[in-house]
């Protein structure tokens, strides 16, 4: 009678031990490649998006605003990513929205998600409930400006690319399309504050330190910034050059550490009271962010790039001489 061959039990465990060594070698580099990819794919869609704004300048002679109040009155406004729909190929979602009527009647249009504004590694591609509505979020947001993004009352607008019931042509980029950030990476469901009423009035510097952002007060939102794709107030489809790129902005409520953004009067809320703004370009790749220039370009740049540089690429004509750390 032959015998049965077998492995035995320290032989099977021998091999699932060089197996499960394999894996752990191997589980890094697949997250790596895969990160790559994910990455390669948001700065497509940024390039896209950058595609958009020059077919649509090509069209009306000037870039979109980033938002479109009122003058003395309140009101909504659709953002710039609506309006630039038709030029993401997405005519059939442009087509469903009524321009005329708030987006907060329109629930068949807030809830719609546009592949090409979703980064491919951002956690929260999820639908947002607000009352009746569903909100989907978004990766990438206007440049706004430094700090000032508007005050209501002078009709003055901040000193970004794309800004508040401002249209630009390429000639009022006077520091160049290929030195001025247009939209840069931000991540969904960012915590911030709203309506605090400080700081107030036309020309206050912007803050040095992030720490002082928490000591302006207002009204904290644990998870709804950068949810609503069709709201074009800076918290939502906007960012600012206050601080570099995944740069920390501490805030304590209830016992909870968060990672805030600031806006210190909502736009199209009032008719008096000035918008500041800290809304940092956030992203979930290693080390940095992807940012879209005006010149179509997209370029990564990391968290580690000073102040300073990045504030002059957040600028359209602030005249400064951008430093060589980016």
């Amino acid at each position: 009678m032959p015998r049965r061959t077998a492995f035995t039990l320290i032989e099977l465990l021998v091999v699932i031990a060089i197996i499960a060594i394999l894996i752990g070698l191997l589980l890094p580099a697949v997250q790596k490649v895969r990160e790559a990819a994910n990455r390669a794919k948001c700065q497509n869609n940024l390039k896209q998006v950058g595609l958009a704004l020059h077919n649509y300048e090509g069209t009306n002679q000037v870039f979109p605003s980033a938002a479109r109040y009122p003058v003395g009155a309140t009101g909504d406004s659709y953002s710039l990513l609506a309006y630039i729909l038709p030029y993401v190929e997405q005519d059939n979602l442009k087509n469903l929205i009524n321009f005329s009527t708030c987006y907060s009647s329109q629930p068949q249009v807030t809830q719609q998600k546009v592949p090409i504004y979703i980064c491919p590694s951002e956690i929260n591609a999820r639908l947002r409930q607000d009352g009746a509505l569903m909100h989907f979020p978004l990766s990438y947001a206007a440049n706004m400006g430094t700090w000032f993004v508007y005050d209501p009352a002078t009709q003055q607008s901040g000193d970004g690319a794309l800004v508040v019931n401002r249209t630009s042509s390429t000639a009022d980029f006077a520091d160049g399309l290929s030195n001025t950030i247009g939209m840069s990476e931000v991540k969904a469901y960012t915590p911030y504050l709203r309506d605090g009423g400080s700081p107030a009035g036309l020309h206050v510097p912007p803050p040095s330190n992030p720490s002082s952002i928490a000591g302006y007060g207002g009204n904290f939102k644990a998870d709804s910034g950068h949810t609503e794709w069709v709201d074009a107030r800076v918290h939502q489809t906007g960012f600012t050059t206050t601080f570099p790129p995944n740069t920390k902005v501490s805030y304590t409520n209830g016992g909870v550490a968060y990672d805030i953004d600031f806006n210190s009067a909502r736009e199209g809320k009032s008719t008096n009271l000035t918008c500041y703004a800290a809304v940092t370009s956030r992203s979930y790749h290693a080390q940095g962010v992807n940012a879209l220039l005006m010149d179509g370009s997209v370029r990564f740049f990391g968290s580690s790039i000073s102040q300073s540089t990045w504030r002059a690429l957040g600028t359209r004509a602030g005249g400064e001489v951008v430093g060589n750390d980016w």
